[in-house]
This record gives structure tokens, sequence and C-alpha cells, in this order.
């Protein structure tokens, strides 16, 4: 036999016995604060035609995407990313409501990392979508609920930072860079490598206070107190209306009693494209990724012939539960199985038994002797 048959491909991994149990214990767990929120399920497609998540969308690239061809020749891809899935969905059948549409969803991405430095190729995420809503109620909602779903599944050590696509769009038009120049700056700044800063821009004609507000992005982060601190420094109107967001989402946090787990970072960039205003990532430790990510995306539905404000939001399942593994935080399991023994000439005692143990809940396995 082919032994190669019994190993997965790179990138993906069979979960089974108590590791599988663990992981349906805490999708429960987590799915029931989306409902909480009022959140209704959404399933959508594994596989998408590719315009779904094109280019023009703004999500993952090309190269990272699973492609193949039905059998009239259209492109189709796995899904690596739901939030374009459920714009889609949205638009088809919720389009022009009079009220927020409040989507929430449970299942698996695929993405073909070219570098894959240990990532799994497929997840599994748990997310919600908040659509038709404009107003910072509506970021900190998204916020709240992530914040919550968190301390649901027994993190406490954790911070949710949060920053607004805005601030940074608006210094790099006061700037006056071109796309190139631009898209090397937003390399330093997502290495955290404000000396690369400094020397991109020192030989450019940069107004001096932009091109220390530049510098200072990856160092622009805390508490409330360096909003006003950034709000102070700049002059252009859309840097200094995304800071006021934040300002604004800094106080509805605390009337949900969770500002304690909030930091602000003005020097975030978006992780995808489609983002347009406030973008936020929850860290803690034992794992080298976020494990939640969100924001809003104005723009998205729109793709899709229905324009309408949006924001969501979602926990990545594997690094929730890696995290909590290394912090020895137990996430509990099923109901403890319980076996049955029996021969053959007590069936009939046995299998009653067993009916009546089911009947109260419990898990029963049945080990017939020989």
């Amino acid at each position: 036999m082919n032994q190669r048959i019994l190993h997965t491909p790179e990138g993906v991994r069979d979960i089974y016995g108590e590791e599988c149990e663990r992981k349906q214990v805490l999708e429960h767990r987590l799915h029931q604060v989306l409902a909480s929120f009022g959140y209704q399920d959404i399933e959508t497609p594994t596989f998408e035609y590719f315009d779904v998540f094109g280019s023009d969308v703004g999500t993952i690239p090309s190269k990272d995407l699973y492609k193949f061809f039905d059998r009239e020749g259209n492109t189709l891809v796995l899904r690596p990313d739901f939030t374009p899935s459920i714009a889609r969905a949205a638009s088809r059948y919720f389009p022009g409501s009079d009220k927020p549409v409040r989507l929430c969803y449970l299942g698996r991405t695929f993405v073909n990392h070219q570098e894959h430095r240990g990532r799994l190729k497929e997840n599994t995420e748990i997310g919600a979508e908040l659509i038709g809503e404009s107003a910072a109620d509506a970021d900190a909602e998204i916020i709240a609920m992530a914040t919550t779903m968190l301390l649901e599944s027994g993190l406490r050590d954790f911070q949710i930072s949060i920053g607004h696509v805005g601030f940074y769009e608006s210094l790099v038009d006061e700037a006056g860079l071109d796309a190139q120049t631009e898209a090397k700056l937003r390399l330093l700044i997502h290495n955290h490598n404000p000396f690369g800063v400094q020397q991109l821009l020192s030989g450019l004609q940069i107004d001096l206070r932009i091109r220390e507000l530049l510098t200072q992005l990856t160092a622009m982060n805390g508490t409330g107190r360096m909003l006003e601190h950034a709000y102070s420094r700049t002059e252009g109107l859309k840097a200094q209306a995304a800071v006021c967001r934040l300002k604004e989402i800094r106080d509805l946090l605390e009337l949900y009693g969770l500002e304690q787990h909030a930091s602000f970072d003005l020097g975030m960039l978006p992780s995808h494209m489609y983002y347009t205003g406030v973008i936020f990532r929850g860290y803690t430790y034992g794992t080298g990724d976020a494990v939640v990510k969100g924001g809003r995306y104005d723009t998205l539905l729109g793709h899709f012939g229905n324009e309408a404000p949006s924001a969501g939001f979602v926990v990545v399942l594997g690094n929730l539960m890696n995290a909590l593994q290394r912090q020895k935080i137990a996430i509990g399991t099923k109901p403890e199985r319980i076996t049955i023994t029996y021969r053959p000439d007590e069936r009939e005692e046995a299998y009653r038994e067993a009916a009546r143990l089911r009947a109260e809940g419990k898990c029963v396995e049945m080990v017939l002797e020989r």
C-alpha cells in the first residue's frame, strides 16, 4: 500500500478524539455569544465564482487561492475569506433592508500560503457581519462581541488593538506619495521599521510634521490619552475624523464595561484592502497570529450591487485553541462516556439500560464481550 495516502497534505491536519470534542464545545460556546447579540446563522458555499474574491474586491491575492474549473469552464475558488461571501449573499437576499441585518457563520476557509511557515492552509472560523449600520455603535458592537467571545472561551490575558484606515490614508494623501513609494512605506510600517520609514522619506519633499507622524506611526499606540495627542498633531480632516471615531468607540466600550481589554494603534494597517474605517485585531500569548480580526468595510457590498455600510469580524478557532492550550486554560469536553460491557446473553438488559441513560442525555458506548 502507498504509505503516502495515510498522511494529509502540507497545511492541513486531522482533528480527532478529545481535541475534536474541545473544538466542538468551544464552537458552541462562542456561537451562543453571537446568538445573544441577535445574530442569525447563514451558510454560504465552500466554493464560489472567482470574481467574488477577485483583486478588485481587495481580499486574498489570486496566487494564494485554490482555483479549479466547473464543467462550463468557469473559474471557481475555495472560500479564502468569509466576508466577501456574506456580502454577496446579503446583497442578494437583503437588498435595501430598512433595518440592520445581523448575520453569523461557522465554517472553514482555504488559503494556499506561498510560504507555509507553520500556518495551516485550512482554518475553521466563526464570525459575524453587521450590515446596514454606519454609526460608531456598530463598530463598538462587533468589538464588544469579539471581546465577549474571547472572555467566554476562558481567556483573560488578551488585548483588542483598534486602529483606523483613515488615519494612515490621510497622512499618505497629505504627503502626496506615489503608489510605488506608498507600497514601500506600507511594508516598512507593517514590519515596524521606523528607521526604514525615515530613510525612505528623507529624500522626499514632504512637510516636516507629516514626515514625523509617518515615522512615528509604529509607536502611536496605547490608551485614550494617545488619541488626544494624535488629534492635536494632525491637521488633515480625514485623520482627525478617524481619531474622533476611535474616541467615540472608546466611550462606547466603557458602556459595555470592556474598555480594559481595548488599546488603540494608529499604525495598524488593514489585512484586506476592502476595509474602509475601523480595523481591529485581538492578541494573546501562546500564538503568533491574531485570534480575532475585523473591521468596517463600507464599499464591499457595492461590488455586488447593494451599497450598504457594514462591519464584521472573525475568530480563528485554531489560533484560539492553541492559545488556550498553551495558557493551560481548560475548554472542557462533552459529557463523560459511559461504557456498558455485555455478553451475548445480556443484550436485552444492556440495550434497555443504554436507552435509559441516553434518554437522560448521557453518552453511552456498547462493548460486546466475545
